[in-house]
């Protein structure tokens, strides 16, 4: 399965990020889903109702953002994290939580991160990219100007050390196209460790 370096723009897919290569995959993470009741999952997750005993987070404020409404737990840093969705309907603007607020620099649009990350799709649960699930373990690093709108502006201020949630409406990830198992107009929830800012 391909890292969120797949999630970037075109411009990135020619590059050795390969964004038209995204695929679904197993994971060890547990997935939840709005859907009112336990849906299937890839092989290896649990798929779970928000609210029905899908842990509790104690996320910080992102400035300039509303925070995700059910924010994800917060987990163990540089851990694959289990992502919750929320119930109800996705949001139509970019919401941020810092599940854990880091302690080092902080990035701005213009930088080249390195983190690890997991993506989920809203309206089904699944999880359609990780890092953590390349077989190498590493972290990848990429340019911000290189990647969806929503990460763009969503890593702004984030600091060294935290892990961030980002819901990105489909107007600031792939819009009515959608991108190889990221369908059209799906609002995306992503959970990322920053490692460092190069």
């Amino acid at each position: 399965m391909p890292r969120l370096r797949t999630l970037a723009i075109a411009t990135l897919a020619v590059t050795a990020v390969g964004l038209a290569g995204c695929s679904s995959s197993s994971s060890s993470s547990t997935t939840t889903t709005a859907a009112p009741a336990t849906t299937a999952a890839p092989s290896g997750t649990t798929a779970t109702t928000a609210g029905s005993g899908a842990g509790t987070s104690t996320a910080a404020t992102v400035p300039g953002f509303p925070p995700v409404s059910e924010p994800s737990p917060a987990g163990t840093f540089g851990t694959k994290p289990t992502v919750t969705v929320p119930t109800g309907a996705p949001p139509t603007v970019l919401q941020a939580s810092d599940l854990i607020t880091g302690k080092g620099a902080a990035v701005a649009s213009s930088d080249t991160v390195t983190v690890q990350y997991v993506g989920v799709a809203w309206s089904t649960g699944k999880q359609f990219d990780a890092s953590w699930d390349d077989g190498s373990g590493q972290p990848v690093s990429f340019p911000l100007s290189g990647v969806i709108p929503g990460w763009t502006q969503g890593m702004v201020g984030m600091k060294v050390g935290g892990r961030r949630e980002l819901v990105i409406p489909p107007a600031l990830a792939y819009g009515a196209s959608g991108q190889g198992p990221i369908g059209p107009n799906e609002t995306l929830i992503f959970i990322v460790d920053l490692y460092k800012i190069n």
